[in-house]
């Protein structure tokens, strides 16, 4: 069935970029269309074990209001972008769409239905916000990006989603020889650099967040969006509400962005603690937080720092754990804690739906939830989430 060509009355928005369609009581996961299309689309793969199918629309026999011409000529090619032909406002509808359906059973329909994406400062109709980009390169030293599911490079002239320092390092117009792929990085302070197969070699590049400087390695990681860093600093910190003499756990702490941003809050009779597994993002994090000895840096792993940590209470745990969540095994270190209130910053909101129903579990319930389109045109948000205990529900020993 691969490689045929089927017509379809296209569903709701799904996780993963795609929306909803049937065929022959068959899903059909359907990318490059919009709910209320008729189309016609061309089979592209399947999947468990034949139950669904995957495809790409080809012609839109009838099209959905949202419907706009994408600004980039390779849009629906390259890999990148999963929603160049919808307006914003649908893209970010589409996002509230999905947020909405995966946490149904963990979340309470009222918080639900105010959940809202909102924009973030630092890009215009979506475009130009990407201030790191690795451009794949091909076997002839050609820059260009992935195409959708695939290894394969498509050599292209410019990105529209790029950061304009990037795109004026014209990365796409010269030849790599014998490079694996090119990563271009325009901080917040200073110029766009772009190194080939760059690897830690003391390259650092300085950015501009939460009312400070932080100097990041040049393959470490930082918020691609310009406006990303203060937008969930400013959220965490409405949801969090830290107080002097408060005793923060910022676990999954990356270079310290959340530590170093509510240590005035709860100054030298408070104290943080912040654990993070990667020895860069950890070296990063104390040339940061030098000046701040009230907030303890610790490399580890975070169920495993938990597991073995001094401290047994917590007033505020903020948590942002890579794509696949903490888990339930971390949901029940962290509700051990007794903290008054949970933050948790998501990625993913697949992974996110299951810690929340874990939490539940313990007691806990979702008071707020926010979203941020920090990654415009694709498929991916931020959701920041506030959680606070039930004082009925039983705290797990």
């Amino acid at each position: 069935m691969i490689g045929e060509v089927i017509e379809l009355e296209v569903g709701n928005f799904a996780h993963g970029g795609h929306c909803v369609a049937r065929i022959d009581g068959r899903v059909v996961f359907v990318r490059h269309t919009l709910p209320g299309e008729r189309i016609r689309a061309r089979v592209t793969g399947s999947g468990g074990g034949g139950k669904f199918l995957r495809a790409d629309a080809i012609e839109i026999l009838e099209a959905s209001p949202d419907r706009v011409t994408p600004p980039c000529s390779f849009a629906g090619v390259c890999g990148g972008c999963d929603w160049q032909h919808a307006s914003l406002t649908a893209q970010r509808r589409s996002k509230e769409s999905i947020v909405r359906e995966l946490l149904r059973k963990s979340v309470s329909t009222e918080i639900l239905e105010s959940f809202t994406v909102h924009a973030v400062d630092g890009d215009v109709d979506g475009l130009g916000w990407r201030t790191r980009v690795r451009f794949a390169v091909d076997a002839e030293g050609h820059a260009g990006l992935r195409l959708h599911r695939s290894h394969d490079v498509l050599t292209i002239d410019r990105c529209l989603i790029a950061h304009p320092a990037i795109t004026a390092l014209d990365i796409t117009a010269e030849v790599w020889p014998q490079a694996r792929e090119v990563l271009a990085v325009a901080p917040s302070i200073g110029e766009a650099l772009a190194r080939a197969d760059p690897r830690h070699t003391g390259t650092r590049v300085l950015e501009k967040a939460a009312g400070r400087e932080w100097k990041v390695d040049f393959t470490g990681f930082w918020q691609v969006h310009p406006g990303a860093a203060d937008a969930l600093v400013n959220v965490v910190g409405d949801f969090a509400q830290p107080t002097k003499g408060e005793h923060i756990l910022d676990l999954y702490s990356g270079v310290g962005l959340f530590a170093g941003a509510f240590a005035e809050n709860v100054g030298v009779g408070g104290r943080i603690d912040a654990v993070e597994v990667d020895a860069g993002a950890c070296a990063n994090a104390r040339r940061n937080l030098h000046d701040l000895p009230f907030v303890h840096l610790h490399h580890a792993d975070v169920l495993e720092w938990l597991r073995v940590k001094a401290t047994k209470r917590a007033d505020i745990v903020i948590l942002d754990p890579p794509r696949t969540g903490c888990g339930p095994a971390g949901v029940k270190a962290i509700v051990r804690l007794r903290p008054r209130v949970i933050v948790y910053v998501a990625c993913d909101p697949a992974p996110l739906a299951r810690d929340l129903a874990a939490f539940a579990e313990h007691g806990w319930k979702v008071d707020e939830i926010v979203g941020l389109d920090m990654f415009p045109m694709t498929q991916h948000l931020e959701c920041v989430v506030r959680l606070t205990h039930h004082e009925s529900a039983a705290v797990p020993t």
